[in-house]
């Protein structure tokens, strides 16, 4: 499984509710990591504020700091490799990325939930109506 990284801009929390402007993406992305780690993915989340260090000692974030400065934030590496930058994916993006390849193609299958096909009856063609 991916190992996922995210380095967050300098926030007071990750979820973004205890801040002065509740940003309604930062909610759901935490949820979409936390489902990250129950499908078998390591995911480990950064944040400038509390825990510079992290920074300080990935040297591929330090490059993109260095060249972009903090708007490259939040950067997101798996296994390593810088996938993301400046945007908090969807869920199905992240399943995406997750399943990255060195070449570029994924191995991932979809996440969408399956949607049930349209019936023209109440029993769904079972007969029982």
């Amino acid at each position: 499984m991916a190992k996922i990284e995210i380095y967050d801009k300098p926030m007071c929390c990750s979820t973004g509710i205890c801040g002065p402007q509740l940003d309604p993406v930062l909610p759901r992305f935490a949820a979409d990591l936390e489902w990250l780690k129950t499908q078998g993915h390591h995911v480990e989340r950064f944040n400038l504020a509390q825990q510079p260090a992290a920074f300080a000692e990935n040297a591929v974030v330090k490059v993109a700091l260095a060249a972009e400065s903090v708007e490259c934030l939040p950067l997101i590496l798996v296994n390593g490799s810088v996938v993301s930058k400046a945007e908090y994916p969807s869920r199905e993006q992240l399943v995406e990325l997750a399943h990255r390849n060195a070449d570029g193609s994924t191995t991932a299958k979809s996440s969408a939930l399956p949607v049930a096909e349209k019936s023209t009856d109440c029993c769904g063609g079972s007969g029982c109506g």
